[in-house]
């Protein structure tokens, strides 16, 4: 329908008693979209907007000019936010990593827009610091290559590299939570064997056994041998039992 030909297309020449037909056909081509695209500007951003703009301003391409310096912002801040935000990125295992990667690749092209470009080494390295120690082994063999990955292939071999330490973690928790069945199952019965009159024999040691001496009928207060080693080493008397 053309209704953004008057953002695309400059302001033809004012109509005069000269003009040709197609000149005019032209011109009122271009007058239509430009009052259209006013409309649909102004109806799409908040009236505290419209009102900063001069009513004199009937061209859709200055509007958006003036508009556009209400929100003028500085590039050095800008870069150095998204800057600031690339380098301090730590992959923790939650997302998925080729999602991951993208996010920083797309960080790397507003910088890019910036003026300031980042080379696909240099967003290769960022993205392996910013991988947690699981990725260690994976960084080693790189680091051990001649070879530079391009941006496409890092991202090909960390998803593989993630896949594979996903199958290890399930393989470990499995094994463990198998290892401790087995562990459990083993003292259950070595209990069961025992029976309940090792179950005795071990409460009447304790309870009734010298700890001193190691003999049975006595506790270690009352111990013969306990009282002579005390006095021996000048240690002062245990109270009597009342």
């Amino acid at each position: 329908m053309d209704l953004d030909l008057a953002l695309r297309m400059d302001r033809p020449a004012s109509l005069t008693d000269t003009s040709t037909s197609e000149q005019r056909r032209i011109y009122e081509k271009w007058d239509r979209s430009n009052r259209m695209s006013l409309m649909i500007i102004k109806r799409g951003i908040p009236e505290a907007f419209r009102g900063a703009v001069s009513e004199e301003v009937t061209d859709a391409t200055t509007f958006l000019a003036e508009i556009e310096k209400r929100f003028a912002k500085s590039d050095k801040a800008e870069t150095n936010t998204l800057l600031k935000k690339l380098i301090s990125m730590k992959f923790k295992g939650k997302e998925n990593i080729r999602e991951y990667i993208m996010e920083m690749s797309h960080l790397a092209s507003k910088l890019k827009a910036l003026k300031l470009e980042l080379s696909d080494d240099v967003l290769v390295h960022l993205v392996l610091i910013s991988l947690p120690p699981q990725f260690s082994q994976f960084k080693v063999s790189y680091n051990c290559q001649r070879e530079k990955w391009t941006l496409n292939e890092l991202i090909s071999f960390c998803v593989q590299e993630e896949e594979r330490l996903k199958q290890e973690k399930t393989e470990s928790a499995h094994l463990a939570s198998t290892s401790k069945d087995k562990g459990k199952k083993r003292k259950n019965e070595a209990a069961k064997d025992k029976g309940p009159a090792h179950k005795k024999q071990t409460q009447t040691n304790s309870d009734d056994g010298c700890f001193f001496c190691n003999m049975k009928g006595h506790m270690k207060k009352e111990c013969a041998k306990y009282i002579a080693w005390r006095a021996k080493k000048g240690l002062p008397e245990l109270p009597k039992a009342k």
